[in-house]
């Protein structure tokens, strides 16, 4: 499982033309979900996702979580982010989840998101979206399940 986090100022998502979800304050989370991915996987990291402190207290350093903000999620499955380009120039996307397997494990992180954060947003699974930002810092990270759970 892999999540590129986003601290923005605000995010939308649009499908055909119409937005579909935004926030103000938060994290954009792109999410990306592997054909071996389990419900613990998502668990640990959906809690290290909320426990992330990077938005900045009174002193400027990076030390506030979300909730500490009153920050929202912008949560957005992005089967790309399991792209396998260690071999020639066309990404190969045989690792990634089938699409039943992945819009229910797409769902059960955003569900359990939602248990913790007062306000979950999502993009629509396997539509063709259209995602703006505003990046503030910029400030992204990585969390990639295989590297640290």
């Amino acid at each position: 499982m892999r999540f590129v986090i986003q601290r923005v100022t605000r995010a939308s998502v649009s499908v055909d033309g119409s937005v579909v979800s935004e926030i103000g304050s938060g994290f954009l989370v792109l999410v990306g979900v592997f054909g071996d991915d389990t419900r613990a996987d998502a668990e640990k990291m959906v809690k290290k996702l909320c426990g992330l402190r990077i938005f900045a207290d009174e002193n400027g350093k990076t030390n506030l979580s979300l909730a500490d903000v009153g920050g929202e999620l912008l949560m957005v499955s992005q089967f790309t982010l399991c792209a396998d380009c260690r071999h020639g120039n066309r990404p190969s996307f045989t690792g990634a989840g089938p699409a039943v397997f992945a819009e229910e494990m797409f769902d059960y992180i955003c569900g359990l998101a939602e248990k913790i954060v007062p306000s979950v947003k999502r993009g629509v699974f396997g539509a063709d979206m259209k995602v703006e930002l505003l990046n503030d810092g910029p400030f992204t990270i990585i969390l990639d399940s295989k590297e640290w759970i």
